[in-house]
């Protein structure tokens, strides 16, 4: 069925389908073109074409396929016009369900031939510093505005904008191939890609920017991605923690938002409506990192960081969590990666454990550190550790200095709730 819609239902359409099927249709495209700079240039003309059509032809049932239609005849076009159609067109069967060629379908198993996955490897490629290949990858991947990821870095916008442009560049002059890596190189290519996961999986989990708190399409490609690692590189401890952790925070996600999209405080969730076989999964790839390091693999930040989220999960009720054994495992991962944000994570779990006067006074050991500057979550400790102590006036003005630097539009609301609430 069509109808004809304003230019802002298009736009909102344009953006809803791009979100969710962006990331593929750039994945399929530089399949096809093997240039991933090329292939963001052709979905994004795709995008302009579907602004000027739709007002007047309406929203297609499947504006996806719509927009993956389109985008490939234009790169047959471009194909055409530099004379390489005939060497091309056996690629173009890729965007059509035709199957694989020989060659790159004897690389890998089938389950792992998937275009998402080649897109993360071609842009965690070891040719590309770490920051240009986290980077290039949320914005390919998970479709994240250049200033959405620069509040997850907390660095310059326009740093980023010019750091995703030369790493497209450079993939480009230098040719590297779109495709998974051979077996034998992929322990090394592993640390980049665990982190572009893991910095997808928390944009979709806790938005930085927008009236949504969560954004459940980018959780689960990140989710369906550290699968496909965990069966790849079976005895990575830190690939089946990052897996850990990812299962059990997405388990919480149906009890993080009430009825209204608001968001629900961790100790103020339903438990009941907490995904019961997530935290199955979860559990189980934990206890496999857990055998792997005890035959000797180092325990890295992941494998930490589930154990925390573990803590949580294993929890019926909220005053049964183990505050003081998170807090210790906070101080193992302060080890592993020193950091203001680690160090505040800990100061709430050994407020929980032992007091907020001792949380307090960590806070402020570190509330000066130019990377908390921004950082509302810092002032939101604050007010809550200053409520428990009395201190009403102080905590109320905390939680609105909090609001203020807060870029998602849920989150600003219940930190003013909760100014607002403290009498």
């Amino acid at each position: 069925m069509w109808y004809l819609p304003t230019m802002t239902d298009v736009r909102r359409a344009i953006e809803a389908v791009f979100r969710i099927e962006g990331p593929r249709l750039i994945a399929g495209l530089a399949r096809l073109t093997r240039d991933v700079g090329r292939a963001e240039e052709l979905a994004q003309d795709a995008m302009v074409t579907a602004l000027e059509r739709w007002p007047e032809t309406g929203i297609p049932d499947n504006p996806g396929a719509w927009l993956a239609q389109t985008a490939k005849h234009r790169a047959i076009d471009g194909m055409r016009r530099a004379k390489l159609a005939d060497h091309k067109h056996a690629e173009l069967g890729h965007m059509t369900g035709a199957p694989r060629a020989p060659d790159l379908a004897a690389r890998l198993d089938d389950d792992l031939g998937d275009d998402l996955l080649r897109l993360v490897f071609t842009c965690c490629h070891p040719t590309l510093s770490m920051e240009a290949r986290v980077a290039l990858t949320l914005r390919l991947l998970g479709g994240l505005t250049v200033e959405e990821i620069a509040r997850a870095f907390l660095v310059p916008a326009p740093t980023i904008g010019q750091r995703i442009v030369r790493a497209k560049k450079q993939l480009a002059d230098e040719e590297v191939p779109f495709e998974v890596p051979a077996r034998g190189d992929l322990p090394e290519r592993l640390a980049g890609v665990l982190e572009v996961i893991y910095l997808v999986f928390n944009e979709g989990y806790a938005a930085t920017a927008g009236d949504d708190l969560m954004r459940p399409a980018l959780c689960a490609d990140a989710l369906r991605l550290v699968r496909v690692l965990a069966g790849l590189v079976p005895d990575e401890p830190e690939v089946h923690g990052l897996a850990a952790l990812l299962e059990i925070q997405a388990s919480r996600s149906a009890a993080r938002v009430d009825v209204a999209g608001d968001p629900v405080l961790l100790l103020d969730q339903n438990r009941a409506r907490w995904d019961r076989v997530l935290i199955r999964r979860g559990l189980a790839a934990l206890a496999r990192a857990g055998e792997l390091v005890g035959a000797g693999h180092a325990r890295g930040p992941y494998h930490v960081q589930a154990a925390i989220a573990a803590c949580h999960a294993r929890a019926a009720a909220a005053e049964d969590t183990d505050w003081a054994t998170i807090a210790a495992l906070y101080g193992d991962l302060a080890e592993l990666t020193p950091s203001p944000i680690v160090e505040l994570n800990r100061a709430v779990a050994i407020a929980m454990a032992y007091g907020p006067e001792v949380g307090l006074q960590l806070v402020d050991a570190i509330a000066g550190e130019p990377a908390l500057a921004r950082y509302h979550l810092l002032p939101s400790v604050r007010g809550d550790l200053l409520r428990r102590l009395g201190r009403l006036a102080e905590a109320r003005a905390e939680l609105a200095r909090a609001a203020e630097l807060a870029t998602n539009a849920r989150e600003r609301e219940l930190l003013l709730r909760r100014a607002a609430a403290i009498s």
